[in-house]
């Protein structure tokens, strides 16, 4: 199948993806009584075919395909399948993915969006090893934020049925809510520090301008606000022991404010205008 592009295998991604949400519904219906590997299986097999579509990708530019919307959406979303692909070898935490399936689709959907997909005349020039270690760092990190964004939702429905002594808090088969808790925290931990490893090559990146300051780029200044919102949710955390439901409303706060501003702050910046 050579006539198989890139985005061709990333779209077979998607609808997998899609089949796994779908397939969540009923798991969410049967309150996870059972461990199912269905659903691992058809992540397993959509993130085969991301997998297929960058390295694709990566080949055709010679670099890590983190250089435009389209590529750093999806690198963000393979990164999040991924890790919930490593955690999900666990039974116990494989029910994560009947949460962080229709996030996953929604990523991908939003990825095939015309006009995301930039030509290659706006890209960094091949062979700058730092911009692509700035990018790959970066993004992997948002996949971390957004993963555990799904198991502090997990928390938030676990700590819910608990509350309302529903039977599904009893029977399902979900790590209990302290489990959850340092899941969620961990990730974030994982995410904070690949965010604060990516950003500290900004100043060694070639500017678009001589004249141009990194400090002045909103892509830069978002990232900051970006970095102190999540340092100052873990320090909550672990200082003052804001911990629990007001955790997880934060990680999902957090999280939901980085996926709704991230294209908005791109098309502002002249540095990271895909």
């Amino acid at each position: 199948m050579s006539w198989l592009t890139d985005r061709h295998y990333f779209l077979l991604a998607v609808i997998v993806y899609g089949l796994s949400a779908v397939y969540s519904l009923f798991l969410w219906r049967k309150g996870f009584r059972r461990h199912d590997f269905i659903n691992y299986a058809l992540l397993l097999a959509g993130f085969a075919l991301h997998l297929k579509a960058m390295f694709m990708r990566g080949l055709t530019l010679d670099r890590c395909p983190v250089n435009n919307l389209y590529e750093a959406v999806t690198f963000v979303d393979w990164t999040i399948v991924g890790v919930y692909l490593v955690l999900g070898l666990w039974p116990r935490l494989r029910q994560l993915g009947a949460f962080a399936a229709p996030v996953i689709f929604a990523i991908g959907v939003f990825a095939l969006m015309p006009g995301l997909d930039t030509t290659a005349a706006s890209r960094p020039p091949a062979g700058n090893e730092l911009i692509s270690l700035h990018a790959a760092l970066t993004l992997l990190s948002y996949g971390a934020f957004g993963l555990s964004s799904v198991a502090a939702v997990m928390y938030l429905t676990q700590e819910h049925d608990l509350k309302f002594h529903k039977l599904r808090a009893v029977f399902a088969l979900i790590p209990p809510i302290d489990r959850l808790e340092r899941i969620t925290s961990r990730l974030l931990w994982a995410g904070f520090i690949l965010l604060t490893a990516g950003l500290a090559f900004i100043p060694f990146l070639p500017r678009p301008r001589p004249e141009a300051h990194p400090a002045s780029d909103p892509k830069v200044i978002w990232s900051g606000l970006v970095w102190c919102l999540y340092l100052a949710l873990l320090v909550m955390h672990g200082r003052f022991g804001q911990s629990g439901r007001r955790f997880a409303w934060g990680a999902v706060g957090t999280f939901a404010f980085v996926l709704l501003t991230f294209w908005g702050v791109n098309l502002l910046s002249p540095a990271h205008k895909f």
